[in-house]
């Protein structure tokens, strides 16, 4: 599988912009709300624990058949302000031969809840993936989290009967 590498992506009104380090001051206050941890757990990060967790990311899986392709919100016509995130590790799939999976999750930090940022901003990363060749796209949702489970909807995903962790496995075939 050839990896797949971020790009910036644009929706109606939000762009979602390659993860950069410099990123993570600006996102410690954006995610510091403890309610945004009620059902994935944890505390928010401070911006030291988020400068070393975006180093990471930003460098990459230490696998090569793992791509780690994380983004950050800002609305187009907006401030320029940082908003939320949506990620996706892609992988190959370990029982279909040439189809690669991708596992989503998104967060948008509560001053910018309510407006339907998640749910574009999922969206648009479905289509992107689509045209990166991914076969099918999951989430993991908390059974609790309504409104998680209402993007994950939005954009075509469907509850299954498999548990992760807690979570139920939502899932899409692209291109299907």
């Amino acid at each position: 599988m050839t990896p797949v590498r971020t790009a910036v992506i644009e929706t109606r009104r939000l762009t979602l912009l390659p993860l950069r380090v410099e990123h993570a001051r600006e996102m410690a206050g954006v995610l510091a709300d403890p309610a945004l941890h009620t059902f994935i757990g944890g505390r928010p990060s401070t911006a030291e624990e988020l400068v070393r967790r975006y180093t990471r990311l930003v460098a990459g899986s230490p696998d090569p058949a793992f791509s780690w392709c994380n983004w950050v919100l800002t609305e187009r016509a907006g401030p320029g302000e940082l908003s939320g995130t949506v990620q996706a590790t892609v992988t190959p799939h370990r029982t279909l031969r040439d189809e690669t999976v991708a596992e989503l999750s998104w967060v948008v930090g509560t001053a910018w809840q309510g407006r339907g940022f998640a749910t574009e901003a999922a969206r648009g990363l479905v289509e992107w993936l689509a045209e990166q060749g991914v076969g099918t796209v999951i989430a993991h949702i908390h059974p609790g989290h309504g409104a998680s489970g209402a993007v994950a909807a939005s954009v075509g995903l469907s509850p299954t009967d498999e548990w992760h962790d807690g979570e139920v496995r939502w899932r899409r075939r692209l291109g299907a």
